[in-house]
């Protein structure tokens, strides 16, 4: 006979799972970003996967094959290759010396620095160079870690689609929500996934294209190169394209290229900000908006956690975050509001 209690014996169940759990999550924790990623490509391909395989009858497994092979050629291929032309450029950039000193030179004809201040940005300058290579994911020195995340994503992904009936049951089965708060959830998770995935995504390359183009008709060196740095930079609100086409302008005006540098300042202000503006305006209409500061430190949050990515992710996780205390909100008022009609009812009773 046990010495334990039935309600001792779930207690100490409990404790046993939350500690496994806890366990789990640690080992987990090399793998998140691709964990992250599945459930990003999930929300993305999952209505593409109904139309196909649930309206028009297509096979299962060759739709989720066919959706996933076609997210790798649109969506991760382009991006490591991008990542590895960001890395190979700003590595050259870093072992060019004449490079910095050239720029430093027309730096020293717009402001007067001391030598001092002359030498800490230049070294800046270097170590920028430096951190800003770590953030991409190389297919050079990271072969082993990209191919073993992208094998893990796929192969949940290919299930997760596949098995889409079990998989949302099990997520509604085992939500700490009420039914309905969960698929309010959902919705307003798949919502803010397509905001800050395909919203902000399809703003940064109309953004990155507008300055490349613009680059290349003035007559800038690298436009391709700038334009892919100005894709990324255009994750963020605060920051975006000016990082990139207002030093650029200023040293083309240092270089005695007035029409180049003002052209480009009177582009990029009343074109390419403008744009950003515009575009968020009618996405906000389709699939809602993220506020900027929630973004900016969702950034802050995910770039050290995820490298480039945490532009995407580390907003999408803080957008999680909110979303969560929101409907924990509903529910407790839900809760409250049960509570004092059951308190009532029991009151008129008596």
């Amino acid at each position: 006979m046990s010495i334990f209690t039935y309600k001792q014996r779930n207690n100490i169940n409990l404790v046993i799972i939350i500690a496994l759990g806890c366990l789990i999550a640690y080992s987990l924790q090399g793998i998140f970003g691709s964990i992250l990623s599945t459930l990003v490509l999930y929300t993305i391909l999952r209505p593409a996967y109904i139309h196909f395989a649930e309206v028009k009858k297509w096979n299962k497994s060759f739709t989720a094959i066919s959706l996933l092979f076609l997210s790798l050629i649109v969506l991760v291929l382009p991006f490591y290759a991008l990542s590895s032309m960001v890395i190979a450029k700003i590595t050259e950039l870093n072992n060019n010396q004449i490079y910095f000193t050239n720029l430093l030179n027309k730096i020293k004809h717009l402001f007067e620095f001391s030598e001092n201040a002359t030498q800490m940005i230049e070294d800046g300058l270097k170590k920028a160079g430096t951190w800003a290579t770590g953030l991409f994911p190389s297919l050079i020195t990271g072969v082993f870690n990209i191919v073993f995340g992208l094998l893990l994503m796929y192969f949940l992904l290919y299930f997760m689609l596949v098995e889409r009936d079990s998989f949302e049951n099990a997520l509604l089965k085992y939500a700490p929500f009420r039914e309905q708060n969960a698929k309010r959830f959902a919705e307003e998770m798949r919502n803010t996934t397509y905001a800050n995935v395909v919203g902000q995504g399809f703003i940064a390359i109309v953004q990155g294209s507008l300055v490349s183009l613009c680059f290349y008709v003035l007559g800038y060196s690298d436009p391709v190169f700038w334009g892919v740095i100005t894709t990324f930079i255009s994750f963020v609100p605060i920051l975006g394209p000016p990082v990139v086409f207002v030093p650029a302008a200023l040293l083309q005006i240092a270089d005695g290229n007035n029409f180049a540098g003002w052209a480009m300042l009177i582009f990029g202000f009343v074109v390419i900000i403008n744009i950003d503006n515009v575009l968020r305006f009618m996405i906000a209409k389709k699939v809602g908006n993220i506020h900027p500061v929630i973004t900016v430190i969702g950034v802050v949050i995910g770039i050290p956690l995820f490298g480039i990515l945490g532009l995407v992710f580390g907003p999408l996780l803080f957008s999680y975050f909110f979303l969560l205390i929101r409907i924990y909100e509903k529910s407790a008022k839900a809760t409250e509001r049960l509570d004092r009609i059951k308190t009532i009812q029991e009151h008129d009773e008596l």
